[in-house]
C-alpha cells in the first residue's frame, strides 16, 4: 500500500547521485510507488503542539544531469501513514537536535521516522562505540591536553579527533616525537573547553576503513573497504579514500552481533560502522553512506532491504 516518504536533508540540487545513499533510498521509495515530499532546508517547526513542515511533491531519477523535480511547497502536519527519513548530515549541533525534538512530536503523532529521533541525539557517533568496549582499541576522551598527550605517549602514535565531525575533518594523527602534538591538543579541546577523542592508532587502516550497515540490527554481507591513498592516512572517501567492496570476515559479524541488537532495541534501523582491522571505532546513525558503491560492485539493493522492513512495520 503506498505511504508518503518525508526525506529531511541537505539540499538535494548539491548532492553526487553516484555516491548519495538518501538518493538511493528515494529511488527505492519510488520504485515501489510510495509518494515522495521533500522538506525545505530548514522547513521543520511546530505549530502550537503539532509537528509541521514545508514539503513539495518529489520526483527523482538516474540522471546525472537533471536528476529532481520539485512542486510547490506547502505545510503540512505530520501524521500516521508517513515515513520520514532523517538523513541531514552532521554536524549534530543545536538545530540538528532541535529537528530531532520535532521529529519526536511527529513520531508520537504517528509518523515513523528512520532513524528514531531520541537515538539521535541519545549516540553521538565517536561515544557511542565506547558503548560497546569489547569491540574498541584503547581511546581516552577528555578536555585535558596534559591527560591526552600521556595517553598518546604512552601508545606511541594514535588518532586525534573531535567529536562532532564527519567525512575525516579535522581528523590528525600524531605521537612520539611530534612537534605538532601540543598545538594539536589546544586546538582539538580548545583549550581544555571541548572534549577531544584519542585512540590508538589501528596500523590496519592501509587495507581500509571498512563500513559495515546494518538494517534493524542485521549486517549487509558485504562491507566497504575505504582505502587511503598516497600520503593519506585517513581512508575516508571524503578525503580521498578508494572504496573497494568486501565480504564479512568473522570478526566484522562478531562486531556486528554486539552492536546489532542495542540499534535494534533503540529503534535505529539503518546504522553504518567503522570497523580498522579488528576494531570497532564509530557507530554512525545520522546519515550512514556507502550503499551506492556496494550496490553497484556487488548487484545488491541495500535500500530494498531497508523498505523491506520498513512496509514490514507499516499498518496494512
Amino acid at each position: 500500500m503506498p505511504f508518503d516518504v518525508i526525506v529531511v536533508m541537505d539540499p538535494i540540487a548539491h548532492i553526487k547521485i553516484a555516491k548519495d545513499t538518501t538518493f538511493a533510498m528515494l529511488l527505492e521509495a519510488q520504485r515501489r510507488g510510495h509518494r515522495l515530499q521533500y522538506v525545505e532546508p530548514g522547513g521543520l517547526a511546530l505549530r502550537g503542539g503539532t509537528a509541521v513542515a514545508k514539503t513539495a511533491p518529489l520526483q527523482v531519477r538516474e540522471d546525472k544531469n537533471d536528476w529532481f523535480s520539485l512542486g510547490g511547497f506547502t505545510e503540512q502536519p505530520f501524521g500516521p501513514g508517513q515515513v520520514v527519513l532523517m538523513r541531514k548530515d552532521p554536524p549534530v549541533d543545536g538545530e540538528f537536535l532541535y529537528d530531532t525534538h520535532v521529529l519526536s512530536v511527529a513520531q508520537q503523532a504517528g509518523a515513523m521516522v528512520v532513524n528514531n529521533p531520541q537515538g539521535l541525539r541519545d549516540y553521538n557517533e565517536k561515544l557511542a562505540a565506547l558503548l560497546f568496549p569489547q569491540c574498541c582499541p584503547p581511546t581516552l576522551v577528555s578536555r585535558d591536553a596534559r591527560a591526552l598527550k600521556v595517553f598518546v605517549l604512552e601508545h606511541g602514535q594514535a588518532v586525534l579527533k573531535p567529536l562532532d565531525g564527519m567525512g575525516g575533518r579535522s581528523i590528525f594523527r600524531s605521537g612520539q616525537g611530534d612537534p605538532n602534538l601540543n598545538v594539536i591538543l589546544e586546538t582539538l579541546t580548545e583549550g581544555g573547553r571541548k572534549l577531544a577523542l584519542a585512540q590508538r592508532f589501528i596500523p590496519d587502516i592501509n587495507a581500509g576503513d571498512k563500513r559495515i550497515l546494518l538494517i534493524d540490527g542485521q549486517p549487509v554481507d558485504y562491507c566497504l573497504a575505504r582505502i587511503p591513498q598516497g600520503d593519506e592516512f585517513r581512508g575516508n572517501l571524503a578525503a580521498g579514500g578508494r572504496g573497494e567492496g568486501r565480504p564479512l570476515s568473522e570478526r566484522d559479524r562478531w562486531i556486528a552481533a554486539q552492536v546489532g541488537p542495542e540499534m535494534k532495541r533503540r529503534g535505529m534501523r539503518f546504522v553504518g560502522l567503522d570497523v580498522i582491522g579488528d576494531y570497532l571505532t564509530e557507530v554512525n546513525v545520522t546519515s550512514p553512506t556507502c550503499v551506492r558503491e556496494l550496490d553497484a560492485q556487488f548487484g545488491l539493493n541495500i535500500a530494498g532491504l531497508l523498505f523491506d522492513a520498513i512496509e514490514a512495520d507499516l499498518p496494512q
